[in-house]
């Protein structure tokens, strides 16, 4: 079976084509994202018209929470699995490699624990005090301790770092797929935001189960039981893994509460029905704006392991050519807000939704300029300065909060314009950063 292009002897030469192997690659990754949009839009058609605005706003603040909870519990293991495990995957060492997988998988099973603890917290403990609705805490409870077991990231590193993502991409069409049918099912049956979380939740089960499968299958190896338990020496071979694993986490923890705090923070500021009306246009514009996520994930192996094998001058250019192909991509997602978005909402909403055409903007032009910095955070993570990244994601997370706190009383329009603040912000501090990086590298380069 072939597993990496190390393999069959063709390493070199395809990795020297390191843009014709990242738009490969995102071509499996957007072969699967189109059929998910597609999907998507069905099933957000189908959940906000068969729920209404009020209960959709339920489903919407729970879906929500869950992920905010998921971005402190989730380590995100998988960048640690690509920036570490690429060289021993290219020199084919399965037990260096093994090892590490172990080290990943045993952080993701321990950050699932906290997570189902804090959920208990939160929903049990202090419910309460945050006065949710007693009537949606213990569904809301399992489903979030559904997300945290279903999405571990270790898998999908293993996946990726053998460059495998036509198998990622099967795998993840699953989850729109299965939404799509149970929410056809459930408007038989009867819909209930119950019905719809547990629906979500089944299927991003199924979606986790079937990458540790998958990786298992393409490397077992790395998965023989002798592999277990060495992570001491684990560490002492990859010294730098807690250092640039705890910033990943706090980076991707940070990432993460940027995009979910907003909808909780409507939820509380200015009720559930308005929540719901802010995440349907939050979830166009994320869905509008998901490409960058798919562009990382294309682009982190590939920097990985360009810049430890070629010329700084070739990981220079792919980085550049990366850049503009995203900006151009950040100009077009705009467009397609301002001309469709109202339409959009219409067609999957309802009339209802119409009102969040306005909201969209502003969130589009935030997902704009996420996409237009999709290199630079890979950059920085495969050249040793994740560091960076994580204290500018740190300066946005505080222009959104003062953003929130200063503009809410406009309404959700003004939570959506500290959203595109805070983001323009980032992509202001990453360009600066992300040019002074390359200037030093090159200079170090020249002087050897």
């Amino acid at each position: 079976m072939e597993l990496t292009d190390a393999q069959t002897g063709q390493t070199g030469e395809r990795r020297q084509r390191g843009l014709l192997n990242i738009v490969r690659n995102v071509a499996w990754l957007m072969g699967g994202k189109a059929f998910g949009a597609v999907c998507s839009i069905a099933y957000l058609a189908i959940l906000s018209r068969s729920l209404g605005l009020k209960d959709f706003g339920h489903f919407s603040l729970i879906f929500a929470t869950g992920l905010a909870l998921l971005a402190v519990a989730s380590f995100q293991t998988w960048q640690t699995v690509v920036k570490f495990g690429a060289e021993p995957a290219r020199r084919e060492d399965w037990q260096g490699f093994g090892r590490l997988v172990w080290l990943c998988g045993a952080i993701d099973v321990a950050g699932a624990v906290v997570g189902t603890v804090i959920a208990f917290l939160v929903y049990y403990v202090f419910g309460s005090a945050l006065e949710l609705n007693s009537r949606f805490i213990d569904m809301a409870f399992w489903f979030n301790v559904a997300l945290v077991w279903s999405r571990m990231t270790t898998p999908n590193g293993i996946v990726r770092i053998l460059d495998r993502f036509d198998l990622g991409t099967y795998i993840e069409a699953v989850v729109p797929a299965g939404r799509l049918i149970a929410s056809l099912l459930i408007i038989l049956w009867g819909p209930s935001v119950g019905r719809f979380l547990f629906a979500w939740a089944f299927f991003d089960i199924l979606a986790g189960a079937l990458y540790w499968i998958v990786a298992w299958r393409l490397v077992p190896e790395a998965f023989s039981r002798k592999n277990v338990g060495h992570f001491r020496e684990t560490l002492t071979r990859n010294a730098a893994v807690p250092k640039f694993f705890g910033i990943t986490y706090a980076s991707s923890t940070l990432d993460a509460l940027y995009k979910q705090g907003p909808v909780l923070a409507v939820g509380l500021l200015l009720g559930t029905s308005t929540a719901g009306l802010y995440r349907l246009a939050d979830q166009l514009a994320q869905g509008i704006g998901k490409l960058s996520g798919m562009l990382t994930r294309a682009i982190f192996p590939e920097f990985a392991v360009i810049h430890t094998t070629q010329a700084i001058g070739i990981f220079r250019k792919l980085v550049r050519q990366v850049t503009l192909i995203a900006a151009l991509g950040g100009v077009c997602v705009t467009v397609v807000a301002v001309f469709l978005g109202e339409p959009l909402l219409a067609l999957i909403g309802g009339p209802p939704y119409v009102a969040g055409a306005v909201i969209l903007i502003p969130l589009a032009l935030a997902a704009s300029f996420d996409l237009a910095s999709v290199a630079y955070e890979p950059m920085l993570y495969s050249t040793g300065h994740a560091q960076y990244s994580l204290a500018i994601r740190l300066v946005a997370v505080l222009v959104l909060a003062l953003g929130i706190l200063f503009l809410s009383p406009m309404g959700p329009i003004g939570v959506g314009i500290a959203v595109a603040i805070g983001m323009a912000v980032l992509w202001l501090l990453m360009s600066a950063t992300v040019l002074g990086v390359m200037r030093t590298l090159v200079a170090a380069t020249a002087s050897r």
